[in-house]
C-alpha cells in the first residue's frame, strides 16, 4: 500500500514538474521590458476605471480566487472557534482589572481612534490607492484591541460584542457570494464586473463592483480577526480548568 502511494506521488509530482518547466520556458526574460500579464492587467484596470491595479486584479480579474482566500480565512476562524470553545472541565473566571502604566494607557487610547479611522480609510479607498479590504480589515480589528492594552479586558468586551462580529463575518462572506450570483442572474458570469456603471476614474464611486467586493472583504477580515483574537484572549484571560480534589 505504501509503495502504491509513493508511486502515485511520484507520477503526480513528475506531471506537476513537467507543467512547471513548460510554463517557465514561455516566461518573458528576466529584467526585460515585456510583461504580458502586467500590461493586460493594467489595461483591464483602466478600462473598468479602477485606479489601483492590484484591487482590479483581486476583485475583478480574479475575484473568484479572492473568494477562495476569504473562504479559507472564514473556515480557519470557524475551526478555531470550535477547537477553543469552553470544554466540560473548564469554567469562566471573570478577569480582575490589571494596573496599566500611565504612558501605555495614554498612548493606546490616543492611537486607538487614529488606527481605527486609518483602517476604515484603507478599506474605503482600496480601489484608488495601495491597500484594500484585507489590509484595512486587519488594521481596524487591531485598533479595537488597543483598548485591551490601554484599559482592561472588560473595557474591550464592552466595545466588542462578539455575537455581532460573528454575524457580520458570515454576512460579509454571503454578500460577496450574492454579488457573484447577481452577475449570473444578469446574464454575464459569476463575479463579472458588469452590474454597476464604472463611474468617474479615480473617485470613490469608480470601479463598478470592485468597491463593493473590497468592502465585503474588509468587513469579513475585520470581523474574523476580532472573533479569532477574542477566542484566544478568552483562553488566556477567562477560561480556567476545574480544580478537582
Amino acid at each position: 500500500m505504501n509503495r502504491l502511494r509513493l508511486a502515485l506521488l511520484a507520477v503526480g509530482g513528475a506531471g506537476v514538474a513537467a507543467l512547471l518547466v513548460a510554463a517557465c520556458r514561455d516566461l518573458p526574460g528576466f529584467g526585460g521590458r515585456s510583461h504580458p500579464y502586467g500590461t493586460r492587467a493594467v489595461h483591464a484596470s483602466l478600462i473598468r476605471h479602477t485606479a489601483n491595479t492590484i484591487a482590479s486584479v483581486n476583485f475583478d480579474q480574479r475575484a473568484y480566487d479572492t473568494l477562495g482566500e476569504m473562504s479559507i480565512l472564514f473556515a480557519a476562524v470557524l475551526g478555531c472557534v470550535v477547537l477553543l470553545r469552553e470544554a466540560h472541565d473548564e469554567h469562566r473566571a471573570r478577569p480582575q482589572p490589571a494596573e496599566v502604566a500611565r504612558p501605555v494607557r495614554r498612548y493606546a487610547l490616543l492611537v486607538l481612534p487614529v488606527a481605527l479611522v486609518t483602517g476604515l480609510y484603507v478599506v474605503a479607498h482600496g480601489q484608488l490607492s495601495p491597500g484594500g479590504g484585507f489590509q484595512g480589515g486587519v488594521v481596524a480589528a487591531t485598533a479595537l484591541h488597543l483598548l485591551y492594552l490601554g484599559a482592561d479586558y472588560r473595557a474591550l468586551e464592552r466595545v466588542r460584542p462578539l455575537a455581532v462580529f460573528e454575524t457580520s463575518d458570515a454576512l460579509a462572506v454571503s454578500c460577496y457570494v450574492v454579488l457573484g450570483v447577481a452577475g449570473v442572474l444578469a446574464g454575464t458570469a459569476f463575479l463579472a464586473n458588469t452590474l454597476l456603471p464604472y463611474g468617474t476614474f479615480n473617485t470613490l464611486s469608480s470601479g463598478g463592483t470592485v468597491p463593493l467586493l473590497n468592502a465585503a472583504v474588509g468587513m469579513e477580515v475585520a470581523s474574523a480577526v476580532v472573533v479569532l483574537l477574542a477566542n484566544f484572549l478568552d483562553q488566556a484571560v477567562e477560561i480556567e480548568e476545574e480544580h478537582r480534589s
